[in-house]
């Protein structure tokens, strides 16, 4: 266990290079399982979820070399079938082996997978979409994965959901004849794991779009595919130079993502413009809220790409409670992902929770640090960013979850000019 300590004030200025996108890196590690040719992987980010799945390669039987932020895999000698329960448990990720090992070997043993603890997350549709292409899910704790005949199907996703839409692309991509996806998740990450099997040889068109087709084929080869960079870690760093009053210059933007997530950060008041291939934010932003047309209180909502990611709704509520006016958040996703907002109003901020989905924050509020506990993943983030333009020293307990969304963030932080540190 570790936890962060952190002395607020400090104005965050400098560069930032963004590592690869962790849901992007998640799904392409599995991916290695469908061929027994070597997959290059690089821009690899190294958070602690990444670490995880490679570990979960490695048991089952696969080559992995790791150096630096490239990783090569080779899943030629695969001959295990039984994922291990405890690192099942350690990230949510793990029922992305479903689909690949039932292509490959016809057979996995699953443990009920973990992850953050921000709402109920069902398997089932997972689980009916590879039904569908033939495969059958025995018992619960385990489940057991088993397929004979991979057969191409038409499958209507119940949610739009990333890693059923991945898991489903996987198998399909080796099952016999055709498969299609109707409401299909379009994030950017599935677009990049579809380009990473196509180069492998697989045969996916309607990218980027909500309707996928897959031709099956009988056998797919090795690749090297670069991973396009993190935004959800982007617009982090963003908020917290903008937090603080300092400027940012972003490495290698991945701009149509950003300029898709823009709409609320600009309704809060955050301006940044592109040139030579870099972001560019200037110092000083004057964070206000931007009232709609009519004069109402402002919304701002999540939901599938292209709406508003729920992983950034932690982040930006932090934003606009720094930020002059009121603004309505509604988290449609999971119902637990707004809870840690009682440690931001234990700070001083002023936000009303009118029920599990909903805040209502005005600001601007001047915070204070306190001592805090990370819950997950993006609200132990927000507690970080908070931490660094609250006045005083802040603690935030279990930095452990926040390593598995973030790269060695401290250091990061400090190369900006922060105020922090981490004891164990």
């Amino acid at each position: 266990m570790s936890r962060f300590v952190i002395r607020g004030g400090r104005r965050l200025s400098g560069r930032h290079k963004p590592p690869g996108n962790k849901n992007a890196a998640l799904p392409m590690l599995a991916a290695c399982l469908l061929t027994d040719e070597p997959v290059v992987l690089s821009n690899v980010p190294r958070y602690e979820d990444v670490h995880t799945m490679l570990r979960m390669l490695e048991n089952l039987g696969v080559s992995v070399d790791l150096r630096g932020h490239a990783v090569t895999l080779c899943a030629a000698g695969v001959r295990r079938t039984r994922l291990d329960a405890a690192l099942c448990r350690a990230v949510r990720s793990s029922i992305l082996f479903a689909g690949p090992m039932a292509a490959r070997l016809g057979k996995l043993t699953l443990y009920p997978p973990g992850g953050d603890g921000i709402g109920r997350r069902p398997l089932e549709t997972h689980f009916a979409a590879l039904r569908q292409l033939g495969i059958r899910v025995e018992g619960r704790n385990p489940y057991r994965i088993v397929c004979s005949n991979l057969t191409g199907a038409d499958i209507l996703l119940s949610e739009a959901s990333v890693t059923a839409t991945e898991n489903v692309l996987m198998a399909a991509a080796l099952a016999k004849g055709t498969t299609t996806i109707f409401n299909a998740a379009c994030e950017p990450h599935v677009s990049d794991l579809c380009h990473m099997l196509n180069s492998m040889g697989a045969q996916i068109s309607g990218i980027g779009t909500n309707f996928l087709t897959v031709e099956g084929v009988e056998r797919l080869h090795g690749v090297r595919h670069r991973l396009e960079p993190d935004y959800i870690e982007i617009v982090s760093f963003m908020a917290a130079a903008a937090l603080t009053g300092g400027s940012l210059e972003v490495e290698d933007p991945p701009v149509s993502s950003m300029e898709i997530v823009s709409r609320p950060l600009r309704m809060l008041g955050l301006r940044w413009s592109y040139a030579d291939g870099k972001l560019l934010m200037p110092a000083e932003q004057k964070l206000r809220i931007h009232n709609d047309d009519d004069l109402a209180v402002p919304k701002i909502e999540d939901g599938p790409w292209p709406g508003f990611p729920s992983d950034l709704m932690s982040v930006v509520i932090l934003v606009a409670a720094r930020a002059s006016g009121s603004v309505l958040f509604f988290e449609k996703m999971f119902e637990s992902r707004m809870y840690f907002v009682d440690r931001l109003i234990e700070m001083g901020a002023r936000i009303v929770q009118c029920d599990p989905h909903r805040v209502v924050v005005s600001g601007p509020s001047t915070l204070r640090g306190i001592h805090m506990s990370s819950p997950d993943i993006r609200a132990g983030m927000a507690m970080l960013l908070a931490a660094l333009c609250a006045e005083g020293e802040s603690v935030i307990d279990s930095a452990e979850l926040i390593d598995r969304g973030y790269e060695q963030v401290e250091r990061k932080l400090r190369r900006l000019g922060a105020d922090i540190v981490r004891r164990n």
